[in-house]
């Protein structure tokens, strides 16, 4: 069977899915592909392109349901939340990809059509779209990324330092409900900034 940058993309994601991204090499790549390595290059120049390629496809298949109905906050949450299941189902290429990977989210990708759309149907002024669009995507993928390397899991069992040993309760110790508090701490800094724009 001939190779095809889409096999080569889908068995690198595997790899990458069972090892890790910094496990991925072309070399075992080729052997998972039974070819060469060498021809491999013939489709993607290096590793950097690999994982851009791969990236791009695993962003591409992201769906959400689409509630045009709903008000907009809801929407923004679902959109959210199921821009976190893709995460959660390829925990090290999308922590990477949040990381290392500044253009990760491409103007066409699903997601980001989806986000211009609730901001935009919200009433953000289109001068501001762009804006308010990436730091909403700031959030959620900051968010994401803390959670998809362990860090959200151990700063939240963090004690403050002024928490004796008086009982007080210690916030943030569900990942779920930490993402949810994210989530809606943005929305209700976009309500504020609409609200500031139109009574201008």
């Amino acid at each position: 069977m001939p190779l095809t940058e889409a096999g080569i993309y889908a068995a690198a994601l595997q790899l990458i899915d069972a090892e890790g991204v910094e496990a991925l090499t072309m070399r075992k790549l080729a052997t998972a592909l039974d070819a060469n390595p060498m021809s491999l290059y013939h489709h993607v120049p290096n590793k950097d392109a690999l994982l851009r390629g791969v990236a791009r496809t695993v962003g591409a298949q992201f769906r959400t349901v689409t509630l045009e109905d709903a008000p907009w906050q809801e929407r923004i949450r679902l959109l959210a939340t199921d821009f976190r299941t893709l995460a959660h189902r390829h925990p090290n290429l999308m922590a990477y990809s949040f990381s290392h990977q500044a253009d990760f989210i491409q103007p066409e990708d699903p997601f980001w059509v989806a986000l211009a759309a609730i901001l935009d149907a919200a009433g953000v002024p289109h001068s501001e779209l762009p804006q308010i669009a990436a730091l909403v995507c700031c959030v959620i993928t900051g968010v994401l990324t803390a959670e998809l390397n362990g860090a959200l899991h151990r700063w939240s069992r963090l004690k403050p330092p002024t928490v004796g040993e008086d009982g007080l309760a210690h916030p943030g110790r569900d990942e779920n409900r930490v993402f949810r508090l994210a989530l809606d701490a943005t929305i209700v800094g976009v309500e504020s900034h609409i609200a500031q724009t139109r009574k201008r």
